[in-house]
């Protein structure tokens, strides 16, 4: 669980102690491309770290399918309404290529402050730090220009253009993918 460690580690400040205790939590879990790891309406008991794979979150709405969010290598991946609030997921998750994840299930997760009195401001961390990505990505939305977009996005994402079809991204990007494609061909040009 190298990658995990290392992610807790950096991303918490949890001591190697804590991270003992809380890694046996974590289940090593095999997705395969095409699989649903949660879909739009039923309940999300789980809370996973992508060590390798690209999953899609996404809902289908009454006029279109709307991709939320790509998790990859790194991310962790939920749809934090169900698990928090046991409502109904919004959003499907999907594996797009074969996935590979560490899996804390919702009793154990619940647990977590019992077992470690400092997670409470951990968790706090962790949701700041979720949140602040999504004040991001719709400020970013509603900012800036569509070739702008499209650029900031791919300088920190360039994996994701070889493994995700690009109506997905187009999706994310609040575009349509002839507009990404037109983008893509007038930079190349």
């Amino acid at each position: 669980m190298d990658e995990l460690e290392h992610y807790i580690v950096s991303y918490f400040g949890v001591s190697t102690t804590n991270l003992n205790q809380l890694l046996p939590f974590f289940e090593k879990q095999q997705l395969s491309k095409g699989s649903f790891y949660t879909e739009q309406g039923s309940y999300c008991d789980s809370l996973s770290f992508v060590k390798s794979g690209f999953l899609r979150i996404y809902a289908d709405t009454e006029r279109k399918e709307v991709t939320q969010w790509i998790s990859s290598k790194g991310y962790f991946v939920t749809d934090l309404g169900s698990l928090v609030f046991n409502a109904h997921a919004r959003f499907s998750i999907q594996a797009l290529t074969d996935c590979e994840l560490f899996t804390i299930q919702k009793r154990d997760y619940q647990k977590l402050h019992e077992i470690l009195p400092e997670w409470p401001v951990l968790e706090k961390l962790f949701l700041a730090k979720c949140f602040v990505t999504m004040e991001n990505r719709v400020f970013d939305l509603i900012s800036l220009p569509t070739t702008e977009r499209y650029q900031r996005f791919f300088t920190d994402n360039k994996e994701l253009f070889n493994q995700v079809p690009l109506q997905y991204i187009a999706s994310m990007l609040g575009m349509t993918p002839e507009t990404l494609s037109r983008i893509r061909a007038d930079i190349s040009s």
